[in-house]
């Protein structure tokens, strides 16, 4: 029988310095889609997949940052859905209800990979709101 009552780390909590680094980097390398086509897609997945064996806990936020990536592209297709159904059935008026759920992402395009990064800088793994769960 074994009595080690020392604590394990937790599968998601970034213990050091550099996995916190790696976890921040992780985040806010989605952000790069504001600059570089697609690079806020293929960044994430550099980082996720590199370094996800060296860094156990890594793995828990990239699969986050997967499925808001891919939450968040079917939001969009569903924003310009909506954006060409709303002018076919009302007008100008239906491309601008649209264009406030383009907003509503956009923002949280920023704030998400934001705060998801403060909170890998802490050691901690923050799920961002709206997220599909594709990769578990």
């Amino acid at each position: 029988m074994n009595y080690n009552m020392q604590p394990r780390p937790s599968l998601t909590a970034l213990q050091t310095a550099e996995q916190k680094q790696w976890g921040l980097f992780a985040h806010l390398s989605q952000l790069l889609s504001f600059v570089i086509p697609f690079g806020g897609i293929a960044a994430p997945i550099i980082i996720w997949q590199i370094k996800k064996d060296e860094f156990p806990a890594l793995d828990a936020h990239g699969k986050m940052i997967m499925n808001w990536t891919i939450s968040s592209i079917i939001y969009m297709f569903a924003v310009v859905i909506l954006m060409g159904l709303g002018y076919l059935l009302i007008g100008l008026s239906g491309i601008l209800i649209g264009a406030l759920g383009w907003l509503a992402l956009s923002i949280m395009g920023i704030a998400f990979p934001i705060i998801g990064g403060v909170k890998a800088n802490k050691g901690e793994l923050w799920e961002y709101p709206l997220t599909i769960k594709f990769l578990k």
